[in-house]
């Protein structure tokens, strides 16, 4: 039998062409699924978020706002127009805050009741871990969190290290500032050797370091002490919020404009983080 070349051809031709055209149809078509880069924040009561389960079954607006963790409010810092500014850090287009910190937590118990874990088994590559704390571990008359110096160092240096076991992004955070000590209107240094410990363990490790407590004691300076105490830390008037029907004195926990502040202090740090990193 023999085939006639010339009529098969372009059959053969016009076959292949429609297998192209559905193969390239189809790839428009399969909707992909977008990759999220998720930044976990670990820390204590300054970084929290209070709303949804912090305190279960239990009203936020009623049993403990204004107070406001600087991670309750830093999703609005990593929308996408926002991510440009990070390129060297973050690659992707799309970011999830997932803020795991916690009213009262030390590096050690942190770890100890195993939220650090349930944050490493999670990890994935090029996420990022952003930890803070320092206020409670320096806590020296509260025996049940308090962790010395080197204990402290020790604990951001796991971290660290197992955050880049995962191929994840370590970015280690001073303490936030205290609303004290002022002096001839300038805030002051409270941490001390917890200021110095993250510094020390970034430099060792050549990890990233983020100077909070310098940030957010140059800002607050700048906007002076009686306008910070009144619109940045929780010091209330009686009568006002439902949750604090007595007023409040409290100059380590922030409002929502003082939390703000701060997310936005810590996303400047990552722009010049972004910025550092060699392509």
């Amino acid at each position: 039998m023999i085939i006639n070349e010339k009529i098969m051809k372009p059959k053969f031709t016009i076959l292949t062409a429609s297998l192209i055209i559905f193969f390239i149809t189809s790839s428009f078509l399969i909707k992909k699924e977008p990759i999220i880069t998720t930044i976990y924040l670990i820390g204590d009561s300054t970084m929290a978020d209070y709303t949804g389960d912090y305190d279960s079954g239990k009203d936020y607006m009623k049993t403990r706002f204004p107070v406001t963790g600087w991670g309750q409010v830093f999703q609005p810092f990593m929308v996408k127009d926002s991510l440009n500014k990070v390129p060297n850090l973050i690659k992707t287009d799309s970011v999830l805050v997932d803020d795991r910190a916690r009213g009262g937590r030390s590096t050690r118990t942190f770890f100890q009741e195993g939220r650090w874990r349930s944050v490493y088994e999670n990890l994935k590559k090029e996420d990022i871990v952003i930890m803070q704390f320092g206020h409670n571990d320096a806590a020296k008359e509260k025996t049940e969190r308090y962790v010395d110096v080197e204990g402290y160092k020790e604990f951001l240096r796991l971290f660290v290290s197992q955050t880049r076991e995962k191929g994840a992004i370590p970015i280690i955070l001073t303490p936030v500032a205290r609303n004290y000590p002022w002096k001839d209107g300038v805030l002051n240094d409270v941490h001390g050797d917890y200021d110095k410990a993250p510094k020390d363990v970034a430099l060792e490790l050549n990890a990233m370091l983020i100077d909070l407590n310098q940030k957010s004691r140059d800002f607050f300076t700048k906007k002076g002490e009686d306008y910070v105490a009144k619109n940045y830390f929780m010091n209330l008037p009686s009568g006002i919020y439902e949750a604090y029907p007595d007023g409040q004195k409290d100059n380590t926990h922030f409002q929502p404009k003082g939390a703000t502040e701060v997310a936005r202090l810590v996303f400047e740090g990552m722009q010049e983080l972004s910025t550092d990193i060699k392509d």
